[in-house]
């Protein structure tokens, strides 16, 4: 009797000890939103003229401060000391040609009131302003109020603008600022000429835009091939006797929209002398537009008489020259692919780009010549490369870059592709879960007109068949974006991509859906038809986003969740209040919940809603035509400073929903902040609050 006693328990010891050991491995798996958000964002990057250097931004946690590394060793060091989360922003990086002065702007610009961003509520205000600092180190010591600096190329004098005005100021440490001219008009867009004698810029007015050169020594302006055009993007040749610029067509009485931004465009060439400009080529269709503003840098001079540009015409995103001599085109970048950030050697010879060529989920680096010839992958792998610029010395190439587990970070590499090297590793902390993480696979499936759909799926590390787990569905905003196997380009998806990673890891299924009117996977997928207010055509691909996720062995086909912010948002609304069955509970973070109400504020809102059909159509893609079917409890997030997505569609909504008192509705609101926002712990505060919305919601976790 006592053996069996005694072998009872034993019994009852081990199963206590596998129990235990069962949890201890589930504790080792989950990891606090803390520690995954706890990296340093770089944007930014840029190469000095002079001295091999290389600066960059980093955001770590909410404190964004300038570093530097130099060749050979690459050691990094924070220049500036930024010691508070007051969601001040820093950018527009630029060095003097000497290398020693770095440039930048700290804060962010006015909202159409003229306030600047202010999300710590400072009583004492806050401004947007151009900043210098010694590469050697010292304090920083401000230029004056403005944005947008240029360095001449001397290095002694900065042009900004402010208040769409262009302003001169010494680099010395008791500035003095000068307005340099009064002309009608937004004047923007200026670039030093070579010899820095005089300034090419744009003066937009409206219904057209000019193209005038300031001469410095004269204090006199002259236009180039004045029309009834919108001529914009002027850059100078490296001899300084001509200018190229990309012309559109100007403004007729009545107003017209199409999603595509399709428009013709020219490539124009003008000889500063006589001021006279001639047509070398022209866009062949409609597709102008949205390859000219996107791209950082859309028109550049290479070497021999080459001008380098980007266009859609071929249906992807596409690197081109141009011989200004004998009008000779050729593609740079010739596949079923897309083009991003680019980068021209010091020489002009070379250029350096990222793509998803062959790897339509990801970024990589390539090389061509600028006279075209055969392309060079130079980062093949599974990471994801972005933002390359090369050094002075013109061996080494820096860019930033990511995999599924490592955070953005700087990284270097020879321009021959080899010997890849992180910069400042110590950026990614030693408590950060890395081997926590999961690799999203890649999921394609049909939406139910045949578009393909490309996806990421978290899937949690010890899932499998008949886990009846909670899932999520999350969309980007934009939409021109695109989500990827892996960490993101852009602090906003940056910070998406942490919490879908948190999200698995506390158990649920995730899958980010690359919905239509994204990114990255040519023009046709961009431009679909009845996308938006025209019709919503993308919601079927959430909808097959669902019906997707209801059949994996491992989804509780009953609890599947909506989260996005921005047109992320408007998508989880949509979803929410035409499909609350499907969609059991969503998270709106500043959504468009009425597309009508933006055409009426914003003059079309961007998306030429006006006329009586328009807006009823406008009306009935939205959230709020099917708002008495929503059922589905909801967490809606905003800040009230937000400029992209009005206030007012958060409120509007909400008060909807409970004169219909169908909906359990929660509220997030956050006085001065803006759209993407600015400050750390509010990032914290959002995601901590959709985590535990979830999990009451989709796991029935009381708390």
């Amino acid at each position: 009797m006592n053996f069996l006693i005694f072998k009872r328990k034993v019994n009852l010891f081990c199963i206590l000890f596998l129990l235990l050991t069962l949890f201890t491995i589930q504790q080792a798996w989950s990891f606090p939103l803390e520690a995954i958000m706890n990296y340093a964002f770089p944007s930014g990057l840029v190469a000095s003229p002079r001295g091999d250097l290389v600066a960059w931004v980093f955001n770590w946690e909410g404190k964004r401060n300038i570093w530097i590394a130099q060749a050979p060793g690459y050691k990094a060091r924070q220049l500036t000391q930024y010691s508070l989360d007051d969601g001040q922003e820093l950018g527009q990086l630029s060095f003097n040609s000497e290398g020693t002065i770095i440039v930048y702007v700290r804060g962010g610009s006015a909202n159409r009131a003229g306030e600047f961003p202010n999300p710590t509520s400072n009583i004492e205000g806050a401004e947007q302003a151009l900043w210098a600092i010694k590469v050697e180190g010292g304090e920083p010591w401000r230029l004056g109020q403005g944005s947008n600096p240029v360095l001449s190329p001397d290095g002694n004098s900065v042009v900004y603008s402010s208040r769409e005005r262009i302003y001169m100021i010494s680099l010395d440490e008791s500035p003095k600022p000068k307005l340099l001219f009064k002309a009608r008009g937004r004047n923007r867009a200026y670039t030093w000429s070579p010899d820095a004698s005089k300034l090419v810029f744009v003066s937009s007015r409206g219904d057209h835009s000019f193209i005038g050169i300031y001469d410095l020594e004269n204090k006199s302006i002259k236009w180039i091939s004045p029309s009834v055009d919108r001529d914009g993007y002027p850059v100078w040749s490296p001899c300084g006797k001509y200018i190229a610029f990309i012309r559109f067509p100007g403004a007729m009485g009545t107003p017209s929209y199409r999603m595509d931004n399709g428009q013709k465009f020219s490539l124009m060439v003008a000889d500063i002398k006589n001021g006279q400009a001639k047509e070398i080529w022209r866009c062949p269709n409609e597709t102008g537009g949205f390859s000219q503003y996107y791209p950082a840098q859309t028109l550049r001079w290479g070497a021999d008489g080459f001008l380098v540009f980007y266009s859609e015409h071929e249906k992807w995103m596409h690197l081109y020259s141009i011989s200004v001599k004998n009008k000779k085109i050729v593609c740079l970048s010739p596949g079923e692919y897309e083009v991003e950030d680019s980068y021209i050697s010091a020489d002009g010879k070379i250029l350096i780009f990222n793509s998803n060529s062959g790897d339509i989920d990801r970024r990589h680096l390539w090389s061509v010549p600028v006279a075209g010839g055969k392309v060079k992958l130079l980062s093949p792998g599974k990471g994801i490369e972005w933002a390359p610029a090369l050094v002075s010395n013109g061996k080494d190439l820096v860019f930033l870059c990511s995999t599924a587990s490592q955070p953005a970070a700087p990284a270097v590499m020879s321009i021959n592709g080899k010997k890849k090297r992180l910069i400042a590793p110590e950026a990614i902390p030693e408590t950060f879960p890395k081997k926590d993480l999961v690799e999203p696979q890649q999921v394609v499936f049909k939406a139910p007109d045949g578009l393909d759909i490309h996806c990421q799926l978290f899937l949690p590390k010890v899932a499998k068949s008949g886990d009846n787990r909670p899932a999520v569905i999350f969309m980007h905003g934009g939409p021109i974006r695109q989500m990827l196997l892996g960490w993101h380009m852009r602090g906003y998806y940056h910070n998406a991509y942490a919490l879908n990673q948190y999200l698995a890891n506390k158990g649920y299924v995730v899958l980010s859906v690359n919905f239509r009117s994204g990114i990255g996977y040519g023009f046709d997928f961009r431009t679909a038809r009845d996308q938006g207010p025209r019709g919503a055509s993308e919601y079927q691909d959430i909808v097959a986003a669902g019906r997707y996720l209801q059949k994996r062995p491992e989804v509780n086909p009953n609890k599947i969740g909506l989260w996005g912010g921005s047109y992320g948002g408007y998508l989880t609304a949509l979803g929410l209040a035409r499909d609350s069955e499907l969609f059991a509970a969503g998270v709106d973070l500043h959504g468009v919940h009425d597309w009508s109400l933006r055409g009426r504020r914003r003059d079309g809102g961007g998306w030429g809603i006006r006329g009586e059909d328009l807006m009823s159509s406008a009306y009935q893609s939205s959230p709020v035509a099917d708002v008495y079917f929503w059922t589905s409890p909801v967490l809606f997030v905003h800040g009230d400073d937000d400029r992209n997505v009005d206030f007012i569609q958060t409120t509007d909504l909400v008060q909807r929903l409970r004169q219909l008192g169908k909906a359990h509705i929660e509220i997030l609101v956050f006085p001065d902040e803006v759209h993407g926002f600015l400050r750390h712990d509010i990032w914290l505060n959002v995601y901590n609050s959709a985590a535990g919305f979830f999990d009451r919601f989709l796991k029935n976790i009381k708390k």
